[in-house]
């Protein structure tokens, strides 16, 4: 039987101690960490995710303002409220939740930020740090998965990590980030032949391909590690990963479950960004 990866357990420590460096840092800096989450329409889902952002933000001492914008604001309405986040000395991470209303064009939202307030880390710039190994802000989703794997005691050098996905917010990201800490990694997508050959070679399989329960057995090496960063919603309300869990249950080493896997150390990660930018702003560099 796998080891159950309780990223929601860990997340809650993350924040304690995040709680406790934003409680040391802010009397050294005059002002705690700042963090804008913006968030445009009226979609429930970003209603759920932004509350959950902003509820941590508020646990842990990071100032985070209610920004609301109408579900009929412009592209440039929209750059504008960025704008104005970039130029205040209060805010160290800007995030704009997404998706965007059809009229808002995302590519230029995403340019806008500074990428020093990039906190999702999703601009050009801090993508390309991340190519060339240098610091920067790391997409949260995949730097979370690192931590968690990190913290479970999990070895990264020298494995084979096969990632089922190859978005920016994702899938690339996440390759690069195990190819810096020494994995051999392979990317695979809707194009590849023969998926269940690549993936059972995975001592690491991160499932981001966002089709619910398509990940079983079949798929996975005995002992491997399992990475569920899929969510959906079935039929029956209940909220579903990319990896048949039970099933996968039996044959995985570790894995995380769906919920309270690699969604609360996402947010983790978007508050340790947030911090990170808050020291480089105030000098205070760890």
């Amino acid at each position: 039987m796998a080891e159950i990866l309780d990223g929601k357990s860990l997340a809650s420590l993350i924040h304690e101690e995040q709680a406790e460096k934003v409680q040391s840092l802010s009397p050294k800096a005059g002002r705690p960490p700042g963090l804008a989450v913006i968030l445009v329409g009226e979609d429930p889902a970003s209603h759920t995710y932004v509350s959950n952002k902003r509820k941590a933000c508020h646990r842990v001492g990071i100032y985070a303002p209610d920004i609301n914008l109408p579900a009929s604001s412009s592209t440039e309405a929209v750059l504008e409220t960025i704008d104005g986040f970039n130029r205040d000395p209060a805010i160290d991470g800007i995030l704009v939740q997404l998706p965007l209303p059809p009229q808002v064009s995302k590519e230029q939202v995403l340019l806008k930020i500074s990428p020093d307030k990039d906190v999702d880390g999703f601009h050009p710039a801090n993508l390309g740090r991340l190519v060339a190994g240098e610091p920067g802000l790391v997409a949260c989703t995949p730097r979370g998965i690192i931590t968690l794997l990190d913290r479970s005691h999990i070895p990264i050098s020298g494995t084979h990590a096969v990632i089922v996905g190859r978005s920016l917010i994702v899938g690339k990201p996440m390759a690069l980030l195990l190819l810096n800490r020494d994995a051999t990694v392979t990317i695979c997508h809707s194009k590849t032949h023969d998926l269940p050959h690549i993936t059972r070679q995975a001592d690491i399989l991160v499932a981001a391909l966002g089709r619910p329960e398509s990940i079983t057995r079949e798929f996975i090496k005995q002992g491997a590690t399992v990475i569920d960063v899929g969510i959906s919603r079935g039929l029956d309300g209940k909220l579903k990963g990319d990896v048949l869990f039970e099933d996968a249950l039996q044959v995985a080493g570790a894995i995380t479950p769906v919920p309270g896997g690699i969604g609360p150390m996402t947010i983790a990660t978007l508050l340790d960004n947030t911090i990170d930018a808050y020291r480089n702003h105030t000098g205070l560099i760890k």
